[in-house]
This record gives C-alpha cells, structure tokens and sequence, in this order.
C-alpha cells in the first residue's frame, strides 16, 4: 500500500472564521479564480467531489462522486508554507513565526553584512520579480545581494548567478540561517537566484529553501523511524529540514511535478509519496494572476487524471493545500483559508463528506493509520471513514 500526498500550494476554498485578524476576510481563491475566467474545466477533481466542498463556477457537485472530500482549517495561527505543511505532518506551530512587513531591524542587516563580506541591497517588502527589476542593476554594479520579505515569515535572497555564484549565495542564505533564531525566529530563508540582463532578468530553478527544523517529532519521521521510506517532490524535503525524508526531487515547476510523481510511482519503492506543487502560489497567486492560475489548475487537474490511471489498486490519494493566496484582491499575499481534502483509492469507499476538519493534522493521524504505526498525533484520522 502506497500513499500519495499531493499538495496544490495556495489552493485555498474560503476565508476561516479568524481570517479578518489577517485582513483576509472574503478570499477565496478557488472560488474566485473561477469566477475570474468565467468558469473552470476540472473534471477529475469534479469527479472526485472537489464542488461538493465548494460553489466553483464551471463545476457541479455530484450525488455519486468518485473520491471522499471534506475541507481543513488550520489549527496554529498564520498563513505560510510552514506552518501548513508542518500541521499537516502533525506539529500545530506553538507560536506565530516573526514576520518583517517593515523590513528587518538594521542591527541584523548589520550583522549579515558583516558575517558575508558584502553589503545589502533592499530590505523591505517586496514582489520577487519586481524587486530584482528595481535594484538587479546596481546589485551586478555592486556585487551585494538583494534582501527582501513578504507578510510571510521569510527572509528572501536574490542574487544573479554571474555575480555571485550559486554555491556562494547558498553559503549566504545558511549564515542567514543561522542569524535568524529565537529573537529572529524567521520560518524560512530562500535563496532566490536569477540571471539576465537589466530590463529582462529572469529568475531561475535553483531556489533553494532553508527551513527551521519542526518543533517536535512529525509523522514523516515516525514512518522512516519504522521502516518506511518517504519520498518528497518538490520543495518538501527543504520545508521539513530533510528530516524523514528518504529521498528527494527537485522540479522546475507543476508539469514537472506531475512527471516526477508519475515517474517516482514507477521507478521507486517509496512509501509515502509526498509532493507540492508550487506554481499556483509562486507564479499566479502572489502575481494576482487568476487567469494564470486558472491555466495551472486546469493543467494540473489533467495530470491528476493521469496519476489516478498509474495508481495501483492498493494506493490512496489525498489531494489538499496549504493556504490560500487569492490573485483577485488588492493583497498579492497569502490568505487565512481552508483548504480542500479529496481522498481516492480503487478499494477506498466513494462519496463520504469528511466534513469540515478541525486541523490539517488530520492527515498525520490518517497517514498512521493508513501504514498502521505508532505516531501520537494532535489530529483526527479520518482513515476509519474511508477504508
């Protein structure tokens, strides 16, 4: 028996009762993205029961959908990739992560600089692709790398790749690593390189993400401390430190995502086979671009179709999100939302509401039991329901 976790960054189905705290109130980015392009064509996710959850222009809910659905709200507080990705895993994050809307405090840029060697250009809130459109000509005239963050817990370095060679801005982003705890506790440090010219630089595949470590023990390393192997897809293995992760795949964007998964099925003797695709997010939902983010989904929603027809008749679906990032309002950040849950297995039951969960940790509580280990998780497993 195998699992497939498979998560759509961003792929948010509607504003949580606290999202006003957030200046989230009314996003959904599903919903909207619909709206949007005047419908979506989704019809795997349809027969799965995705409009079952929630109203999607384009789409109808079934008497008789194929797959289990439901949705999740988030249990910790925020609105990021970590604290998603980790409540799904079952660690609920204790306290929000710091977040720097203003740009970080100058003892600290101080304090980089110095431990670098260069100085910094930036330090405020910023898109990615615009920010290297303002400032990547005096960063190539300077050599110092370009600081910036979001309303998300994050400190962003973008460097082009002939002016500060991959391996080095890497070393940069782990002193940052470093820099950035207890007072400074920032979820993630991304190295963000680019290449070009003034005026057309583009930025390239080699992201990488330096997470915190989880607070405590996840189910990811539950199953690899009895045996069974996880492979990640995608950016997991950076947001979980590596830990539990046997195996890891870097992809340059959802399609390939898609192929990695569907090759990983084939070639691997994974057991759990977890992937995020992140364009939804990156490329769309932070660009408030919803007909992009309607192409994206319609391009993935194919490719789920196609890893339904490799799965085996044994193997389990799980289909959710992390956050919401709605391209229809003025914000280009993420949003307070719940998140959908599609579960589908040929031996699975077909049709059951799953209701609304309380916590994505739901899914660490499922995943135990689904590969019957021990894991004492903050969750309800909903494996019960489904088998």
């Amino acid at each position: 028996m195998r699992v497939l976790l498979v998560v759509l960054d961003s792929v948010g189905i509607g504003a949580l009762p606290d999202a006003h705290k957030y200046g989230d109130e009314g996003s959904n980015t599903l919903s909207h993205v619909a709206l949007a392009v005047g419908g979506l064509a989704l019809p795997v996710m349809e027969r799965l029961g995705l409009a079952n959850i929630v109203e999607v222009s384009g789409l109808s809910p079934l008497e008789k959908p194929k797959g289990c659905y439901g949705r999740m709200a988030e249990a910790a507080e925020g609105k990021d990739t970590i604290t998603g990705h980790w409540e799904m895993a079952g660690v609920i994050v204790s306290e929000p992560f710091r977040t720097y809307p203003r740009g970080f405090p100058a003892e600290l840029i101080a304090e980089f600089s110095r431990r670098i060697g260069r100085g910094v250009l930036g330090n405020y809130a910023a898109s990615g692709t615009e920010i290297i459109a303002d400032l990547g000509e005096e960063h190539m005239k300077t050599g110092n790398p370009i600081v910036y963050t979001s309303a998300d817990s994050v400190f962003q370095i973008a460097a082009h790749e002939e002016v500060i060679p991959l391996e080095e801005q890497y070393r940069i982003c782990t002193i940052a690593r470093e820099l950035l705890h207890g007072e400074y506790k920032v979820a993630r440090v991304i190295a963000r390189p680019f290449i070009g010219q003034p005026g057309a630089f583009t930025r390239t595949a080699n992201r990488r993400d330096y997470a915190l470590e989880p607070e405590t023990r996840t189910v990811l390393d539950a199953l690899a401390a009895q045996g069974r192997r996880v492979i990640g897809v995608g950016k997991i293995k950076d947001i979980y430190s590596g830990r539990g992760i046997a195996e890891s795949h870097k992809t340059k964007d959802n399609n390939d995502g898609i192929e990695t998964i569907l090759r990983v099925m084939k070639d691997s003797s994974g057991d759990l086979i977890f992937a995020n695709l992140v364009d939804f997010d990156m490329l769309f939902g932070h660009r408030n671009n919803p007909e992009g983010y309607a192409r994206a989904l319609e391009e993935v929603d194919a490719g789920i179709g196609r890893i339904i027809q490799a799965m085996a008749e044994e193997d389990i679906l799980i289909i959710t999100a992390d956050h919401g990032c709605d391209p229809t309002t003025p914000s280009t950040d993420h949003s307070r939302e719940y998140v959908p849950l599609l579960v589908y297995g040929p031996r699975l039951k077909s049709g059951v509401n799953l209701g609304t969960r309380r916590t994505f940790a739901d899914i660490s509580a499922s995943l135990a039991d689904f590969f019957n280990i021990e894991y004492d998780s903050p969750g309800t497993s909903f494996a019960d329901e489904v088998r």
